[in-house]
């Protein structure tokens, strides 16, 4: 195994793939380096002397600029690197793609639910949502009735834990009996019924409300999703008809059933719960009705997403997840990269895969506002990483943007998409979102994405209401300490035992195997249910 990697030619500066220590000579491609003090692995450090005020490169371009003279040899740390980033303009000309062998992925499917927009789910559920936070109480209670009821309540297997130490309390060792088997689902084709609590919809700006109910609309009009009961006040800024109006926009299936029930017409509380449940078991029982179908590998949106990202993210999984997004494109498939925050840096290379010039330029437009905004509330886009992540070796935002990027891979980008947007065009997609890993994965879904993978280095359970989410660590390490949210390692890249393709293609065959139902994620094991809409406002 390598101990040290130069990511790009153009590079000046080495990553340690393992701890080094200080005065340990370190050869690299017929040179000899001593590292001037220990190098944490995931860290970098200087192959040439440089100056203060010196460029700093990785993946090719600029990540940084050297606050004071770095010697070669010399640990890039927080106090001696500063962010720094390429600047960006117009679209200029790019290379063409060259798309990557598909003849083994071309013919390949997944069973899928076909709905009669021609979308395909790889789930099959049932939206409860509100268009107010003043709904959530109502909802909730919709959720107590309808899961214990219908045999979506997960076993409360720490409710046991904390009867049997009571019961051991109380007689003296005794244990009390286990907990009775899951029931049986009411509706077997019906993966879940899921309760979209919220804190918005009224409060807040006009924009806020339009955005929200986009965003709703955009989980109405998922494929995952068979139909949705919706719950309103009636005097909120997210109004009934703005919801209709999203959904309109996006071409919803005029066959989905979407139960729209308003309290302050109701009159009675209970009235309108009794008709809103006594609705929804029978739209229930029709979804029930869904079989999974033969559906093409094209059928796939992907949503791209890392967090918690660590310096080797942008080695293994990352470019790993980029292969498998490139292989999916070139049969037709969708796939969408967000995270604005962490496109910072590379956004030339981006501008210049553009396929439309008017995308290039709404791209453009969107990421200086998306700066522009963050100046004015006094924050700016350097602040993005986090303490976990510069403490793992990402210690500027360009250097974390620049290996972010690369689960874009190479293809053209076909569409540039502002939040809640829907993709519609077959291609890779730009979208924007924070970096924030929920709102950001809230997002994708609400874009169509009825996949997600979702890389880390230091590990997070984020998961979706609606759509699967991949976990795919980029260390093995990681993969072996928390192995009940991992669904796949991508550690071997890193010592050598495996290639970014290879690794690629397993991440795209277990992406078809999630999306046929074969496989349910960690996340989704767990109830992970995750739901948070974006407030336009500033999230990094």
């Amino acid at each position: 195994m390598e101990k040290v990697l130069r990511i790009d030619a153009r590079d000046n500066v080495l990553v340690a793939l393992v701890p080094l220590a200080a005065g340990e000579p370190v050869a690299f491609s017929g040179e000899v380096y001593l590292p001037l003090a220990d190098v944490p692995a995931k860290h970098k450090f200087a192959m040439t002397a440089l100056p203060a005020g010196a460029e700093v490169r990785m993946y090719g371009v600029v990540v940084g600029r050297v606050r004071e003279a770095v010697p070669k040899g010399g640990l890039l740390t927080t106090h001696n690197l500063q962010h720094e980033a390429s600047a960006y303009s117009g679209k200029q000309a790019g290379a063409p793609w060259t798309p990557p062998d598909t003849s083994a992925w071309a013919k390949r499917s997944f069973d899928g639910y076909l709905r009669s927009d021609g979308q395909v789910g790889t789930r099959n559920d049932w939206l409860v949502i509100p268009l107010v936070f003043c709904e959530n109480r109502n909802v909730e209670a919709l959720r107590d009735a309808l899961e214990r009821e219908l045999g979506y309540e997960r076993p409360q297997i720490y409710r046991q834990e904390v009867r049997d130490l009571v019961a051991n309390r109380r007689s003296n060792g005794a244990v009390s009996a286990q907990p009775a088997s899951q029931q049986t689902r009411v509706f077997p084709n019906v993966d879940g019924i899921r309760f979209l609590l919220h804190q918005g919809g009224c409060g807040g700006t006009r924009q806020d409300a339009r955005a929200l109910c986009g965003l709703l609309a955009g989980y109405i009009h998922h494929p995952n999703v068979a139909g949705a009961t919706v719950l309103s006040l009636g005097c909120q800024n997210a109004q009934i008809s703005i919801l209709l109006e999203e959904l309109h926009r996006r071409g919803a299936d005029a066959n989905k059933p979407v139960l729209i029930f308003e309290q302050q017409k109701s009159g009675l509380e209970s009235a309108m719960l009794s008709d809103a449940i006594r609705a929804t078991f029978e739209g229930l029982e029709a979804a029930d009705q869904l079989r999974r179908q033969p559906a093409p590998i094209g059928a796939i949106t992907l949503g791209l997403k890392c967090g918690g990202s660590d310096g080797f993210s942008g080695i293994s999984a990352n470019p790993a997840l980029g292969y498998a997004s490139d292989l999916l494109v070139a049969c037709g498939g969708r796939t969408i990269l967000s995270e604005f925050p962490e496109l910072c840096g590379v956004e030339q290379d981006l501008i210049n895969r553009c396929v439309k010039s008017e995308d290039a330029d709404r791209f453009i437009l969107l990421m200086r506002d998306y700066a522009e905004r963050a100046k004015a509330v006094h924050s700016a886009l350097e602040m993005n990483p986090s303490p976990g992540n510069i403490r793992d070796g990402l210690i500027t935002d360009a250097m974390k943007s620049a290996g972010a990027a690369r689960k874009g891979g190479t293809s053209p980008v076909c569409g540039v998409l502002d939040y809640p947007e829907y993709a519609t065009a077959p291609g890779l997609h730009l979208q924007c979102t924070p970096g924030s890993d929920v709102e950001c994965v809230t997002a994708q879904v609400g874009a169509g994405a009825n996949v997600v993978v979702f890389t880390t280095g230091l590990g997070t359970p984020t998961g979706n209401a609606i759509a699967p989410v991949i976990k795919v660590s980029t260390n093995s390490p990681l993969a072996a300490r928390m192995p009940d949210i991992i669904d796949l390692d991508a550690g071997p890249i890193v010592r050598g035992e495996s290639t970014v393709e290879e690794t690629g293609e397993a991440l795209l065959d277990l992406v078809l195997r999630v999306a046929g139902g074969q496989v349910h994620t960690k996340a989704e094991g767990l109830g992970q249910n995750d739901f948070i809409p974006w407030r336009r406002g500033i999230s990094l």
